[in-house]
């Protein structure tokens, strides 16, 4: 009698456990659809890619582009806006279902996130103040100068490995700001002497500064730009190159380009 009440407790613990393992949503696609809302983190601080705007809004390529994203797959969109280099631990921890913000793909961020498939294609930028009178004709000038660079970003990993590893930029002249118009400021202040950032946002920078002025832009470390994602997670990633595909297709982006980016 003992024997079967333990196998009859034994195969309710294994129906149980079996009820629970069905229930778990197998991806975190699963999980949007059930809530009905997507979590998505940014940093908005890079006009015009993720801004804020006078009344308090987001705004911005991104933030239209993931706007409709969202509204493509049927579910609320909830923005979590937090610092640039928290949003990839942020995601590959579960804290958010993805993240935009004029993300490049990266061989160490792929180690714990994946990337959808490319939406736009950016350039790097270095910019210096109208009283500037040195010269940088290629990339590597800048180690002569102190330079700000937001931190995690992938013009942060350039500098970083290819001036300061190799001796070019001293660490002591290489300033990482939490976010880019802080860099922006002490820019005009005279703190640092050159910014390096994404071309796109430092246009807009330079639009809202007269005192600013870019003097190098080319595809160093930017390129590809792609919506940063759970790391292995193969419906929710295909479910957003689809809706990406479409958006392409249809010219959606393309108009984006030109609400945003014209002059």
């Amino acid at each position: 009698m003992k024997k079967r009440f333990l196998l009859v407790v034994a195969l309710v613990l294994v129906a149980a456990m079996l009820v629970g393992c069905a229930s778990k949503p197998s991806s975190v696609l699963d999980k949007i659809q059930k809530d009905k809302k997507v979590l998505v983190g940014t940093s908005a601080d890079y006009p015009p890619y993720e801004y804020v705007d006078d009344a308090g809004n987001k705004t911005g390529f991104d933030i239209d582009l993931m706007t409709e994203i969202a509204k493509r797959m049927g579910v609320e969109l909830v923005w979590v806006d937090m610092p640039f280099d928290s949003l990839v631990a942020a995601v590959s921890s579960g804290k958010l279902d993805m993240s935009i913000s004029c993300f490049n793909y990266d061989t160490e961020r792929d180690k714990i996130v994946d990337f959808s498939e490319a939406y736009y294609t950016t350039e790097d930028a270095f910019v210096v103040s109208n009283t500037f009178t040195g010269t940088i004709a290629k990339p590597e000038d800048a180690a002569n100068y102190k330079v700000g660079v937001q931190s995690g970003t992938v013009q942060d990993g350039w500098l970083t490995d290819n001036l300061v590893t190799p001796g070019l930029l001293k660490e002591a002249n290489l300033s990482r700001y939490e976010r880019v118009d802080q860099a922006a400021l002490d820019l005009a202040n005279g703190r640092i002497e050159v910014l390096m950032a994404d071309y796109v946002p430092v246009q807009a920078l330079v639009a809202q500064n007269p005192n600013l002025k870019v003097v190098y832009h080319g595809e160093l470390s930017t390129g590809p730009i792609n919506i940063v994602l759970p790391d292995g997670d193969a419906p929710l990633k295909a479910e957003i190159n689809r809706i990406i595909k479409e958006l392409q297709a249809e010219g959606f982006i393309d108009k984006l380009a030109v609400k945003y980016f014209s002059n």
